[in-house]
């Protein structure tokens, strides 16, 4: 048994470098994360500004963004809305753009657990539909055109 204060053993140190290996690795898959304050992405994941008409489009289409299965929102157009995840009125109030940058690429990192999907990361993912195997369910421009509409959403 080791003393209190001792080293600790090579194997266990190496465990936790393995530990750290992956958990680079998996934070190397999310954009943008070195940039990461807080609970937010800052910086946008593209060069170009994102389109709030597009993002609409996106979070109202069933087979883009699926935001509707579980999310219900001002959309009085869209029958059988979600009511599994808040109400998406508002939200742009609620959190910045950063916000939910960061609430698209990754939920997982705002809230462990979360069954709402990761939008932005390729790696790391369990459970992922054959189809979106090595990639993500949106693009970096759908990601920036879905915040700049949820932003809209005061």
């Amino acid at each position: 048994m080791p003393m209190p204060g001792s080293p600790p053993s090579p194997a266990k140190l190496s465990g936790k470098v393995a530990l750290l290996a992956v958990a680079l690795v998996l934070f190397a898959a999310l954009p943008g994360w070195a940039e990461m304050a807080g609970d937010a992405l800052p910086q946008p994941l593209t060069g170009r500004p994102g389109d709030a008409a597009r993002g609409r489009r996106i979070v109202v289409d069933r087979r883009v963004g699926l935001c509707l299965l579980c999310h219900s929102g001002p959309f009085p157009e869209i029958p059988l809305q979600g009511d599994l995840a808040p109400d998406l009125s508002g939200v742009g109030s609620r959190w910045s753009e950063g916000q939910l940058r960061l609430r698209l690429v990754d939920p997982a990192r705002v809230k462990g657990g979360t069954i709402m999907p990761s939008y932005g990361r390729r790696r790391g993912l369990r459970r992922v539909a054959p189809a979106f195997t090595g990639r993500p369910i949106l693009t970096n421009q759908e990601i920036e055109d879905v915040v700049a509409f949820l932003a809209t959403l005061r």
